[in-house]
């Protein structure tokens, strides 16, 4: 870490001011290089985990007392600013991820065309029931007081909730689950949604076109997922054409940025002691575009580590795409 230039300029042609005190900014370089870590994957970028009083601590047992305004404008000088780590950097590369877009691309635009429902998948982060921290600030009277640990064992229940975004309409619908996040479970989430809302909506409907992640319950490499989804499909006799986005795409999902968000905004804080005030709040998302959801809970004990049947196995009756067929394929009525 070298010192700054005084009166350097920052991006934009713009001057910052700068501490012209040279033995300042050789003792702030010298409490630094000790405390800082860099980025692997980018040359240059480092970052320090002391606070500006720790900074202004250490700057005055060596001799030169400063002010945390100071030792804030010393770190503006040296580029060092508060950042927050983002998920950006794919952990892994598919070989047709592009060609896999343009073609759920166009599925989308046919199936919207046609006034077919396009539903967008996918499991959200799991919350224990009972006296836990969550993420937030609220309007309060007085301290809100949780355990200062996260043990699941002190929990009531994990609550599992599965996601289900319907592009027409702008709808939302989450599931709250109270056993494990399995392929039946988010079959069942389905036929829940489509049997209680969807199908009156849609009672025309030759297809339905649904986009999902690679992994997790509803995975394109599990044979479990193709036989439960072969089930409800029986039942609800609407086909339904699956397009999972490619390997390390899951940020892709609309879902992700069309209902999650908006859920845990509106939860945002909330100490979710019960089960109750769960349902509570997220019935209360809503956006400014009209986004609404529904709700449901589903008791039921699902069992993990199930395999699909010989049978179905055998005679396997979902046809696959001659397009990537892993990740496209339509189950339709037996």
């Amino acid at each position: 870490m070298t010192r700054p230039k005084v009166g350097s300029e920052k991006k934009g042609g713009r001057k910052k001011a700068s501490i012209a005190i040279p033995e300042l900014a050789d003792n702030f370089v010298e409490v630094i290089v000790h405390h800082t870590a860099g980025d692997p994957a980018r040359d240059g970028v480092v970052w320090t985990y002391l606070t500006q009083q720790q900074i202004a601590d250490e700057l005055a047992a060596m001799g030169t007392v400063v002010s945390t305004e100071t030792v804030r404008q010393l770190m503006d000088d040296f580029d060092l600013s508060k950042r927050k780590a983002q998920k950006s950097v794919t952990m892994g590369e598919y070989e047709h991820r592009n060609e896999q877009f343009e073609h759920i691309a166009k599925l989308k635009e046919e199936h919207l065309a046609d006034g077919n429902p396009v539903i967008s998948m996918d499991t959200k982060k799991k919350e224990p029931l009972g006296n836990f921290l969550r993420e937030g600030k609220l309007y309060a009277s007085g301290p809100l007081k949780t355990f200062d640990h996260d043990f699941r064992s002190q929990s009531e229940a994990l609550v599992i909730p599965h996601g289900l975004y319907d592009f027409q309409r702008n709808m939302g619908h989450i599931t709250l689950g109270l056993s494990h996040d399995t392929s039946e479970f988010a079959c069942d989430s389905f036929r829940y949604w489509w049997t209680h809302h969807e199908q009156f909506v849609y009672p025309d409907a030759t297809e339905i076109l649904l986009l999902c992640d690679a992994g997790g319950s509803n995975s394109y490499r599990h044979h479990i997922f193709k036989e439960d989804l072969q089930r409800l499909v029986n039942r609800i006799q609407v086909p339904i054409r699956v397009a999972h986005y490619p390997p390390y795409c899951s940020k892709y999902n609309p879902i992700e940025h069309r209902l999650f968000p908006h859920v845990t905004r509106a939860c945002q804080g909330i100490v979710f002691h019960t089960l109750e005030i769960v349902k509570r709040f997220i019935r209360r998302t809503t956006t400014s575009t009209g986004l609404r959801v529904t709700l449901h809970v589903l008791t039921k004990c699902y069992h993990r580590s199930r395999k699909a049947s010989a049978r179905f196995m055998q005679n396997c009756p979902i046809i696959f795409d001659s397009f990537l067929p892993d990740l496209n394929y339509l189950v339709v009525p037996q």
